[in-house]
Formats: C-alpha cells, sequence, structure tokens
C-alpha cells in the first residue's frame, strides 16, 4: 500500500505487531550532558545545557553548580574532551538488555544540544566520530544487536536549542537541515524505532512531518517494520503517528492523562526522576525492584509498553543500580515472560491487586501480592475443565466456581518454592 501525505492516510499504516509483541525496551540517554551530569531533585540532567543559558526555574542553581565545579570560563562544548567513552563495549550493553528481557532499545541519537552520536554530514565537528571519543556509537550498537533478540532504535531530537538556522527561521531548518538528516539516519542505520522529541514548539506544517513520514512508509529501507512515534508537531501527541507515547504518565502538552485509545502505547521513564545520569541522584530516587515490575505489568495490562532508560556515565558505563535493576527484570520475566510477551489487553483493572494479559485463548492473571487463601476473579468466567498453573511454582492451583466466576485457590504455598517475586503469574487455560 502507498501512503500519502495526509494524516488520514498516514495513521491508517498499522504499527508493525512486533511491537506490541515486544513489551520492554531500553531508552538511552548518553551524550555530553553526562559530563556534568547534574540536576535539581527530580530534574532532567540531558537540559543542563539549557538551564545554563536561559531563565529557567533552576538557571541559578545550574550556574552556580557550573561555576564551582567548572569555573566561569568553562563552556558547554568543552564538555566533549571529557566525554571519552572509553569503558564503552557495545556486546556488554546489549548482553545486559539480552539479560533484562529487553526485545528492542533506543539510544539517543542527538538531543537537542544537536551533538550526533554517530557520523553525520549535517553535524560537521559536532558529532562523536569528529570529536571527541571518536567513535560511531549508533554503528557499534546497531552491530552488537545482530544475532541477539535485542532491535536497534533511535531516539532523535527535532529542535537544536542553538542551531542559528533554527533560531532565524525553524521551517528552513527543517528542509535544509532535519529532513536530510533523518533520512541519512535511517538510510545509514536502519532503526526498527524512531522515536521523536523536541516537536512542541511548533505545528507538524513546520516540521514538514507528513512529508518525512510518506518517504519513512513507501520508499525507506526500513518502512515495513519501523515504529515512529507520535511527537511530529505541537498538535500531535496523542492524534497522530505511529505508537502513542506517554512520559513519567502523560501525553500531550498539557499533561493529558491518555486513557482509552486503541494505538500501541509505550511509556518512557527513567528508573529515577532524569534521563541522562545525574550523579547527585541517591537510592532513594530509584524504584525498588518490587515498584519497577508492579509498573510494568499495570503497564502491559493496558497494552502498553515499557522503554525504561538507563543514563549512562561519560566513559561509558552503565551505572550499577541501573544494571541491577535492569537484571532484576530479567529474572522476573524468566519466570512470567510467557504471560508478558505476544500478549494483548484482556480486562483493564483501574484497582485491586490483579491485572490480565491474553493471548489466544489462555488468559494470564497477574496478582499483586503474594497468593494466600482464595481470589475470586470477577473477570473470568468459570467453565468445567479449566485448568490453572502458577508461574515458576509445580504444587497445584485449584480451580471452583463462584457463582460463575473463577475462583483460586492457593493452599498453603511456600514462598521458597515460588519463582517469582512481588508479582504473581497465573496461566489460565
Amino acid at each position: 500500500m502507498k501512503y500519502d501525505s495526509t494524516w488520514e492516510s498516514l495513521d491508517s499504516r498499522p504499527v508493525p505487531e512486533w511491537f506490541a509483541d515486544a513489551k520492554f525496551g531500553i531508552f538511552i540517554h548518553w551524550g555530553l550532558y553526562s559530563v556534568p551530569a547534574f540536576a535539581n531533585k527530580g530534574g532532567l540532567a540531558e537540559w543542563y545545557l539549557h538551564a545554563l543559558k536561559n531563565e529557567c526555574e533552576h538557571h541559578a542553581e545550574f550556574v552556580e553548580h557550573h561555576e564551582k565545579i567548572y569555573g566561569k570560563n568553562k563552556r558547554y562544548e568543552d564538555f566533549v574532551t571529557d566525554f571519552t567513552a572509553e569503558n564503552f563495549n557495545a556486546k556488554e550493553w546489549i548482553d545486559l538488555f539480552t539479560r533484562a528481557g529487553a526485545r528492542y532499545m533506543n539510544l539517543v541519537s542527538k538531543h537537542h544540544d544537536g551533538f550526533c552520536m554517530y557520523k553525520s554530514d549535517y553535524a560537521w565537528n559536532w558529532n562523536s566520530v569528529d570529536v571527541g571519543p571518536g567513535r560511531d556509537f549508533c554503528r557499534e550498537l546497531k552491530d552488537a544487536c545482530e544475532g541477539t533478540p535485542v532491535r536497534f532504535g533511535v531516539y532523535h531530537s527535532i529542535y537544536e536549542w542553538y542551531n542559528p538556522l533554527f533560531l532565524k527561521d525553524p521551517e528552513e531548518y527543517s528542509r535544509k537541515h532535519l529532513l536530510p538528516m533523518l533520512k541519512e539516519l535511517i538510510e545509514k542505520y536502519e532503526p526498527a524505532t524512531l522515536f521523536i522529541d523536541g516537536e512542541w514548539d511548533y505545528p507538524d506544517d513546520t516540521w514538514h512531518s507528513r512529508e518525512f513520514l510518506q518517504w519513512l512508509y513507501n520508499e525507506s529501507p526500513v518502512k515495513d517494520y519501523i515504529v515512529p512515534n507520535d511527537r511530529w508537531g505541537k498538535n500531535t501527541r496523542g492524534v497522530h503517528g505511529g505508537n502513542f507515547t506517554t512520559e513519567y504518565g502523560v501525553i500531550g502538552l498539557n499533561n493529558e492523562v491518555i486513557t482509552d485509545r486503541e494505538k500501541p502505547r509505550e511509556e518512557c521513564r527513567g528508573i529515577a526522576g532524569s534521563f541522562g545520569w545525574n550523579k547527585f541522584e541517591t537510592a532513594e530516587d530509584y524504584l525498588t525492584e518490587g515498584a519497577l515490575i508492579k509498573m510494568f505489568v499495570d503497564l502491559v495490562s493496558q497494552g502498553s509498553n515499557l522503554l525504561l532508560n538507563v543514563g549512562p556515565t561519560p566513559d561509558g558505563r552503565i551505572p550499577v543500580i541501573m544494571q541491577e535493576r535492569l537484571l532484576q527484570m530479567g529474572e522476573w520475566l524468566k519466570t512470567n515472560g510467557e504471560g508478558i510477551y505476544g500478549t494483548r489487553k484482556y480486562a483493564v483493572k483501574d484497582s485491586g491487586d490483579v491485572r490480565y494479559t491474553k493471548k489466544g485463548d489462555v488468559i494470564y492473571a497477574f496478582l499483586l501480592k503474594f497468593p494466600f487463601g482464595s481470589i475470586v476473579l470477577d473477570d473470568v468466567d468459570y467453565t468445567d475443565g479449566i485448568k490453572v498453573s502458577l508461574m515458576g511454582y509445580d504444587g497445584e492451583i485449584k480451580a471452583e466456581n463462584e457463582n460463575g466466576k473463577l475462583k483460586l485457590v492457593f493452599g498453603a504455598i511456600n514462598p521458597d518454592e515460588v519463582k517469582s517475586k512481588y508479582v504473581y503469574g497465573f496461566k489460565i487455560e
């Protein structure tokens, strides 16, 4: 099918099924902002340059920190000499993501500062190959994904805070800089995802978004499998594009909470408050293992993926607390992944201790507390011959009829005999 440059046509393209099957991806915010690695509590370290130069809420705090640590003459651009990546190993990263159970990753190929993490003809001397580490991180990670369950994808900022052409004329910037750069990125690295951001000041007409998506869907080398998101203009979030992206639970520019939309969704967030590494965040700022797993199950039960962020250090290491959380996710998914990957919504619960998914004729019920005594599943009808098992447990789970609904009777379960924690998945056949 050929798509024209109207939203009606572009929105008719189905989001490729692999994305709805994948459920779990890894976001990677890594760049020059990883050198100062500073933000206020709950702030975004990747916005360091913007906070330094603009009279925003925390401007004075950033300036005070910068001058104290680096002096008044240190420019943001000078951080490129400290962005060394000497300990970066793409295969080790992808091995970690594989062990975490992730099925795709999004590297920030360019954030709002304009610095590219790959060789670009449109960012001469302002990319990781020409200056700094002298390495093409898109290429290294793309190659490391080959032969693994993890698909390579990218995040790319539409705007650049201090690009002279953008400041002069955003529409001309889009035609002469943004669109050629995006096509170069797609053709060189053939990503499976394209997470666009930084669109909020102008409508999609300014960015020529529909023109680009028409090319992406009809002519690009990834037209059959790429998944773009919905950030193509200040008028498009939650309305147009590929999958709908929430961020810390909200979508749109007015903190509209996404509710009942049928397109595949994806929640992106950090394990703590920042996307880029903020070395001033403490252990208390990070989601616990249990909170992370419960949030993940809640999202999947609503038909959403989780794009969980890591913020590496400037020398190329993923902080240990982030590694630990990813590995904890992977351990839980080893036992319960059958009820996660490839599933779809069954009955979305706003409250209570049960979340559901389905795959074919099989229903999966996830209990957000340890199974004790019994529970009635009001959303599952009882039928003769119904079979129930607890994933990661060899003991019997009894199925009983409670006024036409399925009642699970657990008996006395020894926690040491269950290969799961925090959330317990029941397979109902």
